[in-house]
């Protein structure tokens, strides 16, 4: 089923990276791809390219998982280099942020999984960067306390992914499109768009 939603040139090949990544960067031995099936397009990160996993808030970890666990991981590489190549929120953006939704169905995520985790990349490029909300010091591996910022953050996400939740009941079908606009309007209700 997954070319359905796209295909990847097979399993990624990388190094992990030592210091001063603090251990969680990989670097790419070999190009790799995905071709999205919605739109034909090839998605790669050439060989050298440096990756650090899913691009998730560690304030979302808890909910939605950490950067390099879960069928996402595939989908994370390509939509790290398409992040470098359009860091800011634009069409093309928006266009990489759908790829890595329909990337994480290919790589073997649940439609609601797919939804929460582009909800997150969306999140990612607009309202947590316009608010000065950016990953910590990696190498800071236990947090005491979380910051009120993070605290909030997580709120809204929990409320977004309740509303998804009950969205994705209602839906029978799996179309991708249809998957997407659910989040992106979810997101305008929640004040993220």
């Amino acid at each position: 089923m997954a070319d359905r939603f796209g295909v990847f040139s097979g399993e990624p090949l990388a190094q992990w990276l030592t210091a001063p990544s603090g251990g969680r960067m990989m670097k790419l031995l070999e190009a790799f791809t995905f071709t999205e099936a919605r739109t034909g397009r090839l998605w790669s990160a050439p060989a050298g390219f440096v990756v650090d996993g899913a691009s998730i808030p560690r304030a979302l970890w808890s909910i939605v998982g950490s950067p390099y666990t879960g069928n996402y991981r595939r989908a994370s590489i390509v939509h790290d280099k398409a992040c470098v190549d359009f860091p800011t929120d634009g069409p093309e953006r928006k266009a990489a942020d759908v790829m890595f939704q329909a990337a994480c169905r290919a790589g073997g995520c649940g439609a609601f999984q797919a939804s929460i985790l582009y909800a997150g990349v969306r999140i990612g490029s607009s309202w947590a960067k316009e608010k000065g909300l950016t990953q910590r010091d990696e190498a800071n591996e236990v947090w005491l306390e979380t910051p009120p910022e993070d605290r909030e953050l997580q709120e809204r996400f929990r409320a977004l992914g309740r509303d998804l939740q009950v969205q994705e009941k209602r839906f029978v079908e799996d179309d991708p499109e249809a998957a997407v606009q659910r989040v992106d309007d979810a997101l305008t209700r929640h004040g993220f768009g």
